[in-house]
């Protein structure tokens, strides 16, 4: 039987107009228990307003990279990246 499984790479955008990137495998549950509080000690102080991007991996591993490689760039680059994949601010 093949691994069905699939991982998410997701953006949010917080209250503070900051960029949160984050790791799941389901996007809709882990940003409810953001704005639950119950999330990253960053959300936990940021207050996530609303997901601006997701992206799907059939690895953990190609996944959990994509979030590495997004929290290690500057804002610009978060942003340019966002708008390389349809999201404006």
């Amino acid at each position: 039987m093949a691994n069905t499984k699939l991982y998410y790479f997701y953006v949010l955008l917080c209250a503070d107009n900051s960029l949160y990137g984050g790791f799941t495998t389901d996007v809709a549950k882990r940003f409810a228990t953001h704005l639950a509080g119950k999330g990253a000690k960053y959300t936990k102080v940021h207050r996530p307003l609303k997901i601006l991007y997701s992206e799907e991996f059939n690895s953990k591993h190609d996944a959990l990279h994509a979030e590495w490689a997004f929290k290690h760039q500057s804002r610009q680059k978060k942003l340019a990246y966002l708008a390389e994949h349809g999201v404006s601010l």
